[in-house]
C-alpha cells in the first residue's frame, strides 16, 4: 500500500509553548498529505507537547531544588568528632607542646577528641594535612605558602601565629663571614622549609649560587635535625641554618657560633615589628574548616590560652612544662641552659605576621622552592579577631590584605 504521507519535516518547542519547523533533529510532524484528521486532534496533540515542556521545566526545577537543599544539608557546620594536629618537638611549637601538655587544647576542644602527630619538618606535615592524616597543624610559614601557591588557593588557610624569631645560622669557630662559606657545607631541616628558604635567600644576598639539588657554590644538605648536631659534631657539616633549640644545641653542645640570627635580616618593612619575622604559624585544612567552624574556633581559643600562658608563667615552671612535653613527643628533655637560650630567643604571638609574607614568597621563589603566585587568601582571622574580643583584646590582628581579618 502506498503511503498517503507526502514529506515529514522537524518541529521543536519553544520555551514558552510555541511549535516552529526546523531542520534539526526534534519532534516528527506530518506537514502535508496527510489524511483530513480534525484540527481536534492537532489541538490535543499540542496541547500534550505543551503540557511535556511544562512538565520537564517544571521537573527540573524541583530537581533544582532538591539538588541545592541537598547540597545546603550536606555542608551544614557541625563539631568535629575527632581533631587531628601536627606539630613539632621544638621550642618554636611551645604553643603546641603546652597546649597539649596543660590541657589548653583539650578542654577547649571540649566533646571533639584531640589527637596529635609530631613532625620534624613542615613538608612533611603539609603532605599530611593534604592527605588528609591530619586537620591543622603548628608549621614554618614557608611550606604553607607552598601549599597553597600549589593547590590554587584550596588546600590551607593560616589562622594564627604562634611564635616568632628563634632562627639562626650557627658555624664552625674558623668561619667567620660569609666569604669563608665557599664550597663549604651547611644543613636546613627540609627542602623547601622555612630555614631553608631564609638559607637559600640570605645566601643569594651574599652572591652565592645554590641548587635545589645540593650542587653550586655552597653545598646545602636538608637533614633532620638531630641528624644535623650528630654530623656537625663529628665535623661532617660545617653549619646550619635550624630554629630553636637546635641551634642553641649546636652553640652549647657542640662548640658552634652564631654567623647569622635571622632577626637582624627583618627591619620591620611590612610588619611594623622589627626584628620579629614568623617562624611557627597555625594553620587548617581548608574543607576541615569550613565542614566544623565550632571546632576551629575551638581550636584557637586553647591556642590563645597557651600562648598566654607562655607570656605570663614563671620562667621555672615555663621551663619544667616545656621539658616535659619535649619528653613526651620528642623523646628527650633539654638542658638548662640550651632551653634558656631558646626561649629567649623567640616571642610567643597570635600574630602570624601576615605583613610579611610577601617577601617569604619572594625569597622562596629566588630560592627554586616555590612559584610566583597570588597569595590573597591565604590568611583567614576572623575567628582569631572573634576569640581575642571575647577575651576583652581591643586589638585586631591583621591579614595585611591577604585574606580576611
Amino acid at each position: 500500500m502506498t503511503p498517503r504521507l507526502g514529506f515529514i519535516e522537524r518541529v521543536y518547542v519553544t520555551p514558552y509553548g510555541e511549535t516552529m519547523t526546523s531542520s534539526k533533529p526534534g519532534m516528527i510532524r506530518i506537514v502535508a498529505g496527510e489524511s483530513a484528521a480534525p484540527k481536534r486532534k492537532r489541538a490535543v496533540e499540542a496541547a500534550l507537547a505543551v503540557g511535556l515542556v511544562l512538565l520537564i521545566v517544571v521537573g527540573a526545577v524541583v530537581a533544582s531544588t532538591v539538588s541545592r537543599n541537598t547540597e545546603a544539608q550536606a555542608v551544614v557546620p557541625t563539631p568535629a568528632a575527632e581533631l587531628k594536629l601536627g606539630y613539632f618537638g621544638n621550642v618554636t611549637h611551645a604553643p603546641a607542646l603546652v597546649g597539649v601538655k596543660e590541657g589548653f587544647l583539650a578542654e577547649s576542644l571540649g566533646n571533639t577528641t584531640l589527637s596529635t602527630e609530631t613532625f620534624n619538618a613542615g613538608p612533611a606535615a603539609i603532605e599530611a594535612l593534604n592527605a588528609g592524616a591530619i586537620d591543622a597543624a603548628y608549621i614554618g610559614p614557608n611550606p604553607a605558602i607552598n601549599s597553597f601557591v600549589k593547590s590554587q588557593g584550596e588546600s590551607v588557610k593560616v589562622i594564627a601565629g604562634a611564635a616568632a624569631g628563634g632562627a639562626q645560622l650557627v658555624v664552625k669557630p674558623e668561619i667567620t663571614s660569609a666569604a669563608d662559606l665557599m664550597g663549604k657545607t651547611i644543613a636546613s631541616p627540609q627542602l623547601g622549609g622555612t630555614q631553608d628558604v631564609a638559607l637559600r635567600a640570605w645566601l643569594a644576598d651574599q652572591g652565592y649560587k645554590t641548587n635545589v639539588d645540593g650542587s653550586g657554590d655552597v653545598a646545602i644538605n636538608p637533614t633532620e635535625n638531630a641528624q644535623s648536631l650528630k654530623l656537625f659534631q663529628d665535623g661532617k657539616l660545617d653549619g646550619a641554618w635550624l630554629p630553636e633549640p637546635w641551634s642553641s644545641r649546636l652553640v652549647l653542645q657542640a662548640g658552634a657560633k652564631v654567623l647569622v640570627d635571622e632577626k637582624d635580616l627583618w627591619d620591620g618593612t611590612g610588619t611594623g615589628k622589627p626584628g620579629e619575622f614568623p617562624t611557627t604559624i597555625l594553620i587548617v585544612n581548608q574543607k576541615f574548616a569550613a565542614e566544623h567552624p565550632e571546632t576551629v574556633k575551638a581550636l584557637l581559643t586553647g591556642h590563645a590560652k597557651s600562648v598566654a600562658w607562655l607570656n605570663e608563667a614563671p620562667a621555672e615552671q615555663k621551663a619544667g612544662v616545656i621539658n616535659s612535653a619535649l619528653q613526651e613527643s620528642a623523646g628527650a628533655a633539654l638542658a638548662p641552659d640550651v632551653l634558656e637560650r631558646s626561649l629567649a630567643n623567640i616571642t610567643f604571638t597570635l600574630d602570624p605576621l601576615a605583613g610579611g609574607y610577601p617577601r617569604l614568597l619572594h625569597d622562596g621563589v629566588e630560592a627554586g622552592t616555590t612559584k610566583q603566585a597570588d597569595i590573597n587568601g591565604l590568611f583567614d582571622l576572623r575567628a582569631l579577631n572573634e576569640v581575642t574580643a571575647a577575651a576583652g583584646s581591643t586589638t585586631k590582628i591583621s591579614a595585611a590584605g591577604l585574606g580576611q581579618d
